[in-house]
């Protein structure tokens, strides 16, 4: 019988439209231009007509190119170029046969491509082809890729015969929640670290279990001291049976594996793909531990990859997993039995040394009476054993005795090692053996390798390190894709609004609601009627993808002393919105009618609003502080550049760390400690080492660089989620926090380091361990690139055009971190929002008196410079070292003759100053300073305030008049400060005449002497006469001081 025929395969193409062009370059002689495109992708060229004579042509022309490879498109280049058609110069001698003068051209790479129905027309600026090129102007493109069925029949599939065999049954039915033996407490560290905060709920989705067929049991077996497992003999040697004592108690019950539609990211697949024999050397402890001076920040020269400055930085498909130590494991991938004997939810256990684990129960997918289960264990081979025992049992045996089906023995020292890049180990079938003769039938098909961490197979493995697999494992989650929502209310119409009381104006108000955020718009300007109303005011949300919700527009009448009284309302999807990429385009206002309060099934007409709705994607949605931003990209992926390389993060582990749970009644602490890292839009999880102080994990990741100036986040929390029970939530701890700025890297070089976990608890600054990471800058870009990037505005077009309010910024910016860590929170397992909330600095403007200090000392920090540049001055002018005034008298004299010489003598200083100060260069990146954050002087009042900002009514009193007693200092300084501007005012203000008639006096007669003497000599008297000898100086303050703190302010008047 034939198989039904497949789905034809896909094509996918890449269409181009050439929109339109503004303000070219004239080069006909006559002021005008007549333009055409030419477009070029992977070797393909397409052109449009000329438009005759136009300066701003207009082509609307779509242009397709066929899309070879789409695996590295995103990687390929588009270029468009415009020219001025010779043909059509008024002179007509072209006629062809001449140079068609260039215009400019715009490259584009796939990473800004589009799919079809998310394009948008956008302007790119024209560049030039050489440096003495004069060019100007932009061009209007709209890019964006689809797919369609090729022509011809499909080709065949070659597909293994084992694939099927070995794919992932389709659906995973729940375990029942794990008992625990024993709920750890937490330590005092522990609950200080842990702040409670009101957080946004979590959503959690479950599926129906799907019950296994009921089966025949086996008859009962029992042994002299309990169940046994009977002897077994494996292909390579005899196996001994485990031995048992005491009360034989459950395995633990690993977690369903995702099912076959929901795969492993692929973004932790590439991390782990390839390996490296370049290794990073890292020095051990007799202990095992890590030495502390291999981590010291002096870089390492790795090798990599140039490419020229003007080819673009192809994304990581693999990793070379060089940045971390390699761990070894033995891997064991269960895929299923045949023939043994009828049973109910059988399950396999893997045994090697110490290590245990258990499978989840078999699955009959096909109907054949053979289970499956297609998982894959993972367990740790520092220390070799010497089998591995394989057996599966019956999980509906009345006793453990009669659960025993048959397992096999292997010698790992025939077990084969894989090294990447090699394929998958092909799984083999094994005669299933031990037990009484006739009560053990039945082949296994298994498949065992040893392998390290950088295996594909490790991120869905389950690990003997992780027992509690949905919230151990390793992750990667992706922010969702943020809009600004731009609401313009321009006015309303047909409004039916009562009449205000006597002596109050109209207030009609329309309040538009998106999710939990809500906005209102001012008092509306009515008209003579009382029915029309204008507000023309703009109100901005944060919307997420996908657009599923609805804008909730009311319009209130606040006229009333009462409560407001609703006129109308309207809902309005948010994917019925236009989506606007540049500031330039125009977007269209809509009218929406009103619908009252109705009880019936049909709503009344209550008027008209006339609102102008678009998604802003020119802007780049904050989501975390300014100064520890990771990402500057807009919205709109076609408005994003090519990355300018890659960052890669190597997570070893961490040494110290300080307890956070207590076990056996508070006789021993230990810590489930686990990374979460953050740059851009991607955060990576690693997997929870559990029972440990000093964990490690050895996981590589990599990310897209768009722009160096920004900074990666890593922190360590305490894993309290994996033993919360059915409807318990408990939150993770946090341990402490570090953050790499990719700008203070070199490029290709790798930097491995220890940085201390530190943590500001309500009893002072903590220490709660370190953190060892390994983090490399891979860049390809010269100084002209850099140079580029460098001078180019940090944020996108849109916010400097159309700036956002620092207010209404920070409330976006809120609603921002609440929507990321709702989105994350819904993922499995879930990022917790107290985990969001601290990698994204949610808390980073509360007031505290310490963060306070801290700025005020980085300011003395900054002047620090021109406080010692007046000590300098002051000691050259009061001869504490005479040959250093003499030199300076030297110079200065120099500089006076020869004026020209300022700048540049400027620039040469300047320009020794940076060289010496090269020695003297971070030798690596920092992590977070303590002294700096005033974090290690800090008043136990101070933080008492920082932690609790409602205190008792009599620690309010004594806050309170601290805080005034700080407000008055600086009303002080306020006032003085303005004295002395009023003061520079009064001299021409004529408030105190005798004065003003002197300033004016001595302004007439300066200026007459400096029309009659030379300024260089001018210069040369008053330069000497600053430098005079202290002998010829008079201890009291200058004349010039005396009059100008004479001068009056405006101080006297104050009340």
């Amino acid at each position: 019988m034939a198989a039904p025929p497949g789905p034809p395969p896909m094509q996918w193409r890449l269409a181009v439209e050439v929109v339109d062009a503004r303000d070219l370059v004239p080069k006909d002689g006559l002021g005008t231009s007549s333009a055409f495109a030419v477009v070029d992708f992977d070797g393909q060229r397409r052109r449009t007509r000329t438009v005759p004579r136009d300066l701003n042509p207009q082509w609307h022309e779509r242009l397709e190119f066929a899309v070879h490879d789409p695996a590295s498109m995103h990687a390929e280049a588009l270029d468009v170029s415009l020219y001025h058609d010779r043909r059509f110069n008024p002179s007509g001698g072209g006629g062809g046969s001449g140079k068609n003068h260039f215009l400019g051209r715009v490259r584009i790479y796939g990473s800004q491509f589009s799919r079809r129905g998310e394009e948008g027309i956008v302007y790119f600026p024209l560049e030039k082809r050489s440096l003495l090129s004069w060019i100007r102007g932009e061009v209007g493109l709209k890019i964006y890729y689809y797919d369609e069925p090729a022509d011809g029949p499909p080709p065949p599939e070659d597909k293994p015969p084992e694939q099927a065999d070995n794919a992932p049954p389709p659906e995973v039915p729940p375990e029942a929640p794990k008992e625990l033996q024993e709920m750890p407490a937490p330590t005092e560290a522990a609950v200080e670290v842990q702040q409670p905060a009101a957080q946004p709920p979590i959503i959690t989705v479950e599926e129906a279990p799907m019950h296994p067929p009921m089966m025949t049991m086996p008859p009962a077996m029992h042994g002299p001291h309990g169940p046994m497992m009977p002897p077994m003999h494996g292909p390579h040697g005899p196996m001994m049976p485990p031995a048992m004592h005491g009360p034989m108690t459950p395995p633990p019950q690993p977690e369903p594996e995702p099912e076959a539609g929901d795969q492993y990211p692929p973004e932790v697949r590439k991390t782990r793909m390839a390996s490296s024999t370049e290794r990073v050397r890292v020095m051990r402890h007799p202990s095992g531990g890590l030495a502390p001076d291999c981590y010291a920040s002096s870089p390492r020269v790795i090798s990599g990859r140039f490419v020229s400055a003007g080819e673009s930085v192809e994304p990581v498909h693999s990793s070379s997993y060089d940045l971390v130590e390699p761990m070894r494991y033995l891997f064991v991938r269960v895929l299923r039995v045949r023939g043994i004997r009828a049973c109910e939810g059988p399950y396999v256990k893997v045994q090697a040394g110490p290590y245990s684990l258990r499978s989840r129960p078999g699955r009959d997918v096909a109907g054949t009476g053979n289970p499956e289960w297609n998982q894959v264990f993972a367990i740790s081979h520092a220390k070799p054993e010497p089998t591995l025992e394989i057996s599966v049992w019956d999980g509906g045996a009345p006793s453990p005795a009669d659960a025993f089906l048959g397992g096999v023995c292997f010698d790992l020292s025939d077990v084969p090692v894989r090294d990447q890049p090699d394929g998958p180990l092909a799984p083999q079938w094994y005669r299933l053996e031990g037990g009484e003769p006739g009560m053990v039938t039945g082949d296994i098909m298994v498949a065992v390798w040893i392998g390290t961490q950088a295996d594909d197979a490790f991120p869905e493995a389950w690990s003997t390190d992780a027992p509690y697999a949905a919230y151990t494992r390793s992750k990667v989650y992706q922010s969702p894709k943020l809009w600004y929502l731009r609401a313009s209310v321009i006015e309303a119409q047909d409004l039916r609004v009562p009449a205000p009381p006597p002596g109050l104006p109209f207030d009609v108000r329309v309040k538009i609601q998106l999710g939990f955020q809500s906005a209102r718009t001012r008092r509306s300007v009515a008209s003579s009627s009382g029915s029309a109303f204008a507000w023309s005011e703009d109100l901005m949300f944060v919307a997420s993808e996908p657009l599923d919700d609805s804008l909730i527009v009311l319009v209130e009448d606040r006229s009333m002393v009462k409560e407001p009284a609703l006129l109308g309302h309207a809902t309005i999807p948010v994917a019925s919105v236009e989506q606007r990429l540049d500031e330039r385009q125009m977007v269209a206002s809509r009218w929406f009618n009103l619908e009252g309060n109705s009880h019936g099934p049909l709503a009344f007409y209550s008027g008209r609003l006339h609102l102008r709705l678009c998604l802003e994607g020119g802007y780049h949605v904050l989501d975390e502080a300014a100064h520890v931003c990771s990402d500057y990209r807009p919205t709109a992926k076609q408005l994003w550049r090519p990355p300018v390389g890659v960052l890669e993060l190597g997570i070893i582990g961490a040494c110290g760390l300080l307890p956070m749970k207590t076990k056996g009644g508070g006789a021993k602490g230990s810590t489930d400690a686990y990374c979460v890292a953050k740059y851009g839009k991607k955060w990576v999880r690693t997997r929870t080492v559990t029972d440990s102080l000093s964990p490690r994990w050895n996981e590589q990741y990599t990310w897209q660089v768009y722009d160096p100036c920004t900074v990666l986040t890593v922190a360590v929390f305490d894993n309290w989620r994996m033993f919360a029970g059915a409807g318990d939530e408990r939150q993770d701890y946090r341990v402490g926090k570090v953050r790499v700025r990719v700008s203070t890297l070199e490029s290709n070089r790798a930097y491995t380091a220890s940085y201390p976990l530190l943590v500001l608890l309500r009893s002072g600054l903590k220490k709660m361990g370190e953190l060892q990471l390994a983090v490399r800058f891979s860049s390809p870009a010269q100084l002209p690139d850099t140079w580029a990037t460098y001078t180019s505005p940090l944020l996108p077009r849109a916010h400097y055009l159309r700036p956002i309010g620092v207010a209404q910024q920070e409330a976006l910016r809120g609603a921002a971190v609440r929507t990321v860590a709702t989105w994350l929170a819904r993922s499995e397992p879930p990022l917790g929002p107290e985990v969001v909330r601290y990698m994204l600095d949610a808390d980073a403007h509360a007031w505290s008196v310490r963060r306070a200090k801290a700025n005020w000392f980085r300011i003395m920090g900054v002047l620090a410079w021109a406080v010692g540049l007046a000590r300098w001055l002051d000691g050259v002018k009061r001869w504490r070292n005479p040959s250093t005034t003499v030199l300076v008298h030297a110079l200065y004299l120099v500089l006076v003759w020869y004026p020209e010489l300022v700048v540049p003598t400027a620039s040469l200083y300047v320009f020794m100053i940076g060289v010496w100060y090269y020695r003297f260069r971070p030798r690596g990146p920092a992590g977070m300073d303590a002294r700096l954050s005033q974090a290690d002087t800090v008043d136990g009042d101070e933080l008492e305030e920082e932690f609790d900002p409602v205190p008792p009514p009599e620690v309010l009193r004594l806050r309170y008049e601290r805080l005034r007693t700080l407000a008055g200092r600086v009303q002080r300084v306020m006032g003085d400060v303005a004295a002395q501007g009023e003061r520079l005012q009064a001299l021409v203000s004529w408030r105190d005449p005798r004065a003003s008639r002197i300033f004016v006096g001595v302004c007439l007669a300066v200026a007459v002497a400096l029309y009659a003497m030379p300024p260089k000599m001018v210069a040369v008297a008053g330069g000497f006469y600053y430098l005079r000898h202290p002998m010829f100086r008079d201890p009291m303050p200058p004349p010039a001081v005396n009059f100008f703190r004479r001068l009056p302010s405006l101080s006297d008047r104050l009340l």
